[in-house]
């Protein structure tokens, strides 16, 4: 077995590195598909309230008009206003469009840009 000498420095401390933002976006794309998949059980149980009855339907109602129930009803809205724009960036790379450095770069800014957008406007809304 050869002993290879490797004389490359390492880097170690994250927070010294600078991420493109392309990167920056696709990091967070990854985070948002976890965190969906983890606020499923409260989008479910939130859609199953709402149809089992019309009482358990106005006792949703009440609960989700405490602020911290907007919040975190706006927090899964907005992860997946970005995960769902981001989904579409990755959808028109694979049809060929943006695959350069230049538009990669450009649809990353756009994807951030869009999601922030929509999610101010949803949290007007909510």
């Amino acid at each position: 077995m050869a002993i290879v000498n490797d004389k490359r420095p390492v880097n170690l401390d994250l927070t010294t590195i600078k991420f493109p933002v392309p990167a920056i976006a696709s990091i967070i794309h990854r985070i948002t598909g976890v965190g969906l998949f983890v606020a499923l059980p409260i989008v479910l149980w939130m859609l199953d309230r709402s149809l089992a009855s019309p009482e358990s339907f106005v006792d949703l109602q009440e609960q989700l008009s405490t602020p911290l129930a907007r919040v975190v009803v706006w927090g899964i809205v907005s992860m997946f206003i970005y995960h769902l724009v981001a989904g579409i960036k990755h959808l028109l790379m694979d049809l060929g469009i943006g695959e350069t450095l230049e538009g990669g770069r450009n649809g990353a800014f756009i994807v951030l840009a869009t999601s922030a957008v929509l999610s101010v406007i949803v949290g007007v809304w909510v």
